[in-house]
């Protein structure tokens, strides 16, 4: 019998150990015989939903709502009483009612089998030494994969082999840039997430640069979706506080009305009124209990205020999620492309020299901002120190600008934006590639040898990556944008307290060099880096605040990062409270329940901590909506009262759990629609008050007329016409 391998484990394997213990071959894979065999323990590669309910049996467990059965109860009256005009009104509300609850949970359905479409078609693999190509169900642990540039990863798989391997894990973690990834064993804290699994690539993840080849450890329920999976199962979405309150009202409809018929009842009898005039009472009495106009008029208010939303680039899916918008007490927002553009944008550069330059704009537009030395714009060549370090990023690059978007890493395309407002994107053709070291994880650098053009051919290597890994591979920097000067300790300290500065201020900072040769880089200088917050959100949180909404950033990003950008929005002032996933791992859930309001930032989390976020703000009584994009967010968007799901960048899964989904993945979005529930809610608890008042009114005037030995005032048409 051949397990599967936990993710975690299989990292702190070497290669080889990963192949003795699932029993294979690194050329020629297992062979098809033994795959065979192996299915019958592993089972297939994909995701069991189990036996489907009937759509019948589903369509009538919609009718077991209190208020449904006696707004039933109320058409059958009717039907006694032979006002069938009445009887098809109420039939037809409660249909159209229960068949919006059918169609609800039938999509909630959908979002299981949407997991099942990230398990690619087909598998290459490495089967008796042969290239082949076979449904991806069938693959089974031990398994030789091959990855190729556009790959769908099958399954999860310890990676053995891998050249400029990058993967987009956007649809596992919803962060945009493709990991690096390689074949070396780790040493990982298994309270770390998955993102730390360099030499791990996960199943339904995409293939955007490189090639490589790996061991299948985990398959279908067993892989880290598998996890997402089960958890999606396990965990039920919650009722609507209108869900709530509608069957609150009906049980205690049921209760007080048949109560008060009751008592009617007995004391008519006691009176000696005939049976059968008490019998025409109690019907009377019954229908004016019943506010059979509510559950249309809910509808119809719900169904209004889903197309004045979507007319604000929010898609509501569900009729209820309108209203639980007007009563949620906290949103827990994602920060990346919710709370900032979820564009990479240079801010700032410091040339080894010590010159500052300014840059401003936002995204990927070249055409807004500039860049600026002690105030003044540059252009091409206008400051040399700064040209030599924008030269760099530009020639040490593969990514393009097409459209204002970016194609490649984001990172690099935020240095070629800054080098478009200088007018020097053009400068790569200056130079001629040589070779190219790609950037991994490990080495945190990469660099080209290329040729001068213009310069006779001369040779030279250029340099990007972490400051310190660049700055010991150097031993000159560059001053006045030409001279090299021999780089002391104390120079190196200075620059690397400078990029400290910066990153303790939200930066990522890039450091670049070039020479003649490896062995003879200078430094060229520093740029920071930051996806910067969307415009007008610290406007909307503040509104959002008073209104007595809180707002809690939930976010995978450092502290450093996630506590600058709360301040810039407005969200975190030192001395507030914020707590790491590893502190989460830490406290119980009554722990948790305990700390969590005041707390204004969770950073380093993964989904798991979102999950256990929701619960515990649930558990004090908030009602909580969560912002999610990745697949892993979908079990936190299901738990949480409304899931709201980026437009742009959300995954499918994503979107299919999420009660409403942000057209232009904006926070300023959320508040517009909460602003139109709290509206809905209003007037839906305005006709629910007018409802009860009538509905009052009628039983009262009923009850003391029959008490009194009056003649019943009102018959059950007139009472449903009212």
């Amino acid at each position: 019998m051949f397990q599967h391998y936990n993710a975690f484990k299989a990292s702190k394997l070497k290669g080889d150990e990963v192949v003795a213990l699932l029993k294979t071959d690194t050329h020629r894979g297992i062979s098809q015989g033994e795959a065979n065999r192996r299915v019958t323990f592993s089972g297939y590669n994909e995701f069991e939903v189990g036996e489907k309910e009937s759509f019948a049996s589903k369509y009538l467990e919609q009718f077991k709502n209190p208020l449904i059965i006696l707004l039933f109860a109320s058409a059958v009256v009717s039907v006694l009483m032979k006002q069938y005009d009445d009887a098809i009104s109420i039939t037809v509300a409660v249909l159209i009612v229960v068949t919006v609850g059918f169609i609800q949970e039938y999509k909630s359905e959908q979002t299981l089998e949407k997991l099942n479409k990230l398990v690619p078609p087909t598998a290459h693999a490495i089967r008796d030494g042969r290239d082949v190509s076979f449904l991806a169900r069938e693959l089974v642990p031990g398994d030789l994969v091959v990855l190729a540039l556009g790959d769908r990863v099958p399954a999860d798989l310890r990676l053995i082999e891998t050249a400029d391997l990058h993967i987009d894990e956007s649809s596992f973690t919803g962060e945009n840039e493709p990991k690096s990834k390689h074949s070396r064993a780790l040493d990982v804290d298994m309270t770390k997430g998955t993102e730390y699994l360099d030499n791990i690539a996960f199943m339904g993840t995409l293939v955007r640069q490189g090639n490589g080849k790996g061991i299948v450890i985990a398959t279908g329920g067993n892989s880290q979706f598998g996890e997402v999976f089960k958890m999606m199962q396990s965990e039920e979405a919650p009722k609507t506080p209108l869900q709530n309150s509608m069957d609150y009202l009906g049980k205690t409809l049921t209760f007080y009305s048949f109560g008060v018929i009751g008592l009617i009842f007995f004391i008519g009898i006691i009176q000696g009124r005939k049976i059968l005039d008490m019998f025409q009472i109690g019907i009377s009495l019954s229908v004016a209990a019943v506010p059979e106009g509510l559950p249309i008029v809910v509808a119809v208010t719900l169904a209004i205020g889903v197309i004045r939303m979507a007319n604000r680039n929010a898609v509501v899916k569900k009729l209820s999620a309108v209203e639980t918008l007007g009563c949620v007490t906290v949103i827990c927002s994602d920060k990346t492309g919710t709370l900032t553009r979820n564009e990479m944008v240079s801010t700032v550069a410091y040339a080894a020299d010590g010159i500052r330059a300014d840059i401003t704009g936002a995204g990927f537009d070249w055409t807004v901002g500039d860049v600026k030395v002690d105030g003044i714009v540059q252009s091409a060549y206008s400051n040399p120190s700064i040209n030599s370090l924008v030269e760099i990023g530009v020639v040490c690059n593969n990514a393009q600008i097409v459209n204002k978007e970016v194609l490649g890493q984001p990172t690099e395309g935020a240095l070629m934006v800054m080098a478009m407002k200088m007018g020097m994107e053009s400068v790569k053709q200056n130079f001629t590639r040589i070779s190219e070291d790609p950037f991994n994880s490990d080495k945190k650098i990469m660099s080209v040898a290329v040729t001068s053009n213009l310069n006779n051919g001369e040779q030279l290597v250029m340099m990007k990556g972490a400051v310190e890994e660049v700055l010991n591979r150097c031993n000159m920097y560059i001053q006045g944008g030409q001279r090299v000067v021999g780089l002391t300790e104390g120079k190196k300290n200075e620059i690397l307290g400078l990029s400290k500065g910066l990153g303790n201020t939200g930066l990522r900072v890039i450091g670049l060099a070039k020479g003649p040769n490896l062995g003879m880089l200078s430094f060229a200088g520093i740029v920071g880096i930051e996806d910067p917050p969307r415009e007008n959100v610290d406007e909307a949180i503040k509104v959002i605040t008073e209104s007595g909404v809180n707002v809690k950033m939930v976010t995978g990003d450092a502290m450093e990062i996630a506590c600058t950008i709360g301040a810039k929005l407005g969200m975190y002032k030192i001395g507030d409270s914020i707590m790491s996933g590893q502190q989460i791992d830490k406290l119980s859930d009554e722990e948790l329940a305990n700390s969590i309001k005041n707390v204004v930032i969770f950073y380093r989390t993964n989904p798991k901590h979102k999950l256990k976020i929701v619960k515990a703000l649930q558990a004090v009584g908030e009602v909580v909506a969560m912002t999610g994009d990745g697949v892993n967010d979908a079990v936190a968007l299901k738990k949480s009262d409304i899931g709201i799901a980026m437009g742009k960048t959300g995954t499918d899964v994503c979107k299919e759990a999420a009660d409403m989904v942000l057209l232009d993945d904006n926070f300023l979005t959320i508040r517009s629609a909460i602003e139109e529930g709290k509206g809905v809610y209003h007037n839906i608890t305005n006709f629910v008050r007018f409802q009860l008042s009538t509905s009052v009114a009628a039983l009262s005037l009923i009850a003391i007329s029959t008490m009194f030995h009056l003649e019943n005032p009102l018959n059950a048409l007139q009472i449903l016409v009212s």
